[in-house]
């Protein structure tokens, strides 16, 4: 049994998409944008908080990670944090409240007017990430939604920058999130400490 050509068309598949953003000069202002909120956010001494269902709250977690710890530079944390992290919360308010409330109730709880809530959701109409934009955002937080093709995510009127990853394949999509990630957190990096 081989898969050498399977896992081609996979890497091929990757490939399109990352092309797809390449070429497409808005959705690349788009990633600048967010690495001027994110830089903003910083300078006025916000924090970062980010939300997620399932590989999604992964990629959260390892966003938050790279501002909290570092991405290149050897520099003080920068304050981020992926809201999932706590499972006894977690747990407590999906049994006391529902599901849909466990990331509103947890901006409400560490947010602030200045801070930055993103949310990531391959779909753009998870309930609890809609939930938690629409909360955050009635705080006077900015915030960017992250999610695919879908060309009208429930999340869109919460956001004020949306990035729209043209797939409408999970795995797809979720690469190009990290890959989003990585970027904004390298070039806020450089922007907040480099000389």
């Amino acid at each position: 049994m081989t898969f050498t050509s399977d896992i081609k068309d996979i890497v091929k598949a990757h490939q399109d998409v990352i092309e797809m953003v390449l070429q497409d000069d808005v959705f690349l202002h788009s990633i600048q944008d967010f690495c001027k909120l994110v830089i903003e956010c910083y300078q006025n001494n916000g924090k970062i908080l980010l939300c997620g269902n399932g590989g999604s709250a992964a990629d959260a977690q390892h966003i938050a990670a790279e501002w909290q710890g570092r991405y290149l530079l050897d520099r003080k944390p920068l304050h981020a944090e992926a809201l999932h992290a706590n499972t006894s919360y977690i747990t407590a308010v999906a049994n006391d409240y529902g599901f849909e409330h466990v990331y509103s109730r947890a901006v409400e709880a560490q947010g602030k007017k200045g801070d930055m809530l993103i949310g990531l959701t391959t779909s753009g109409n998870s309930p609890n990430i809609v939930a938690a934009l629409e909360k955050a955002q009635k705080m006077g937080m900015k915030c960017v939604g992250m999610t695919g093709s879908n060309p009208k995510p429930e999340i869109a009127p919460y956001c004020n920058l949306l990035l729209n990853v043209p797939s409408s394949v999970t795995a797809r999509i979720q690469e190009v999130h990290i890959l989003i990630g990585h970027i904004v957190c390298q070039l806020s990096e450089e922007a907040l400490f480099k000389n």
